[in-house]
């Protein structure tokens, strides 16, 4: 790909003696070398940090997508001509996009991530992907002004929204509500980040643009959301589902939240659309992951992922778009894009939706409003020294409120509880 892809927005050349590593290279050794990913070693995956040492926690979860990634690229480029193979991503770039792709996600999961939206409606919202972009491009203190500074290619990947957040309406109510179902984040990039996404697109022609950003308005949910995203963000993407739909069902089975029969019970209808011999493969992975031999549940987890791998394609998802990519995504076979939602729906029934689950998000909810309403209510008392600088020196109250988000963001599960303990008490 073209240079421009490949530039920092610090215009730097960032590179040390005898380096020789491409620029993929050292965007994924600063993803990985960097404190917020580190913190992912403490945040939620599904289940809450410290109930058990066996399953998946977002740093894990990282690890496992970065490695289901290069795999469909694997896939993608033995299937390519050349003239698709010299668009397709390098491994190192994969990797940094799947790395880095929760980066932003706040303690206590999707949760968490409501609670702090509802907190910053009236500055902005909050939404876990266009965190990941304030962290890598603002906030990780790689660089002074620009965070990681990640090449412009790599932030593209990041993308998942690339669009800018609708204006929000801040709840009329003075308190806490109970519920924080009607207050689910805009799938969107901060207005206070607009800067940065110019900067990204700034290489993609005026019709490109408008066509990339096009958006829709959800029957179920007063948000928009962006219709189109980068491949390599497609690919992620991808990567990030089946990593979710398959490892985090093993994590389920191992753990006893979801049956054999619930299995049978759930998959059943679903699967009963897919053709004789995909039902039958299907019943002999269903039996092998309720094994009792472990190895066989590992043999099984494998034939899924594997399934879904080697099934991935690209397709025109703007055919009339010059850049490539932004025209070209990637996606699964039907038949396999329907097994894969199954698992996920199956994974979020069973698990997600039990009251033993909700009831630790509820909790865990509460606790964030609280802590950001005591740090807004005197952050030159109780915010820590470095993050009361970053308060005194923003500009107005929008911002200031942005800079408490983006300190309670960066908490970890364990820092979070210890941190309303010290406020609130036990």
């Amino acid at each position: 790909m073209g240079s421009v892809w490949s530039e920092r927005r610090s215009a730097a050349p960032g590179s040390r003696p005898l380096d020789h590593r491409t620029p993929w290279q050292r965007d994924r050794a600063r993803v990985l070398h960097s404190a917020a990913f580190r913190r992912l070693q403490s945040k939620t995956q599904i289940l809450g940090i410290g109930q058990n040492d066996f399953y998946r926690t977002r740093l894990t979860h990282s690890l496992e997508t970065a490695q289901i990634g290069t795999g469909l690229l694997n896939q993608l480029r033995l299937n390519a001509d050349d003239t698709v193979r010299a668009f397709l991503p390098e491994d190192n770039l994969m990797e940094a996009l799947c790395l880095a792709h929760d980066l932003g996600h706040p303690p206590f999961g999707h949760g968490g991530e409501t609670a702090l939206n509802y907190k910053m409606l009236a500055y902005g919202g909050f939404e876990g992907n266009g965190q990941t972009l304030r962290i890598v491009s603002k906030l990780e203190p790689y660089t002074e002004h620009h965070g990681m500074d990640l090449t412009r290619r790599t932030l593209l990947g990041l993308l998942k929204y690339p669009v800018l957040q609708p204006m929000l309406t801040a709840p009329t109510q003075l308190d806490n509500p109970l519920s924080l179902a009607p207050w689910k984040p805009a799938k969107a990039i901060f207005a206070a980040d607009s800067a940065i996404l110019d900067w990204i697109l700034a290489p993609l022609s005026a019709t490109d643009r408008q066509a990339f950003q096009q958006t829709q308005v959800l029957d179920d949910s007063p948000w928009q959301k962006s219709r189109y995203k980068s491949l390599d963000a497609s690919i992620m993407e991808l990567a990030d589902d089946i990593a979710y739909g398959v490892h985090d069902l093993e994590d389920a089975i191992v753990l006893g939240n979801i049956s054999f029969s619930q299995w049978q019970q759930f998959t059943a209808e679903p699967f009963a659309a897919l053709s004789h011999e995909q039902q039958q493969a299907l019943q002999a992975v269903g039996v092998k992951l309720f094994a009792k031999a472990h190895h066989l549940r590992k043999d099984a987890i494998g034939s899924l992922v594997n399934q879904l791998i080697t099934s991935v394609s690209l397709y025109e998802s703007l055919p009339r778009c010059e850049e490539p990519l932004i025209r070209f995504n990637a996606c699964l076979t039907e038949a396999e894009q329907h097994i894969l939602q199954t698992l996920k729906q199956l994974v979020y029934r069973c698990v997600i939706q039990q009251p033993t689950i909700q009831q630790s998000r509820f909790r865990s909810q509460n606790m964030l409003l609280k802590l950001f309403d005591a740090f807004a209510s005197d952050p030159q008392r109780l915010l820590p020294l470095n993050t009361q600088q970053r308060w005194l020196d923003a500009a107005d109250k929008t911002a200031k409120q942005r800079v408490i988000c983006d300190y309670i963001s960066g908490m970890t599960d364990d820092y979070a509880e210890r941190m309303y303990s010290s406020l609130f008490g036990s």
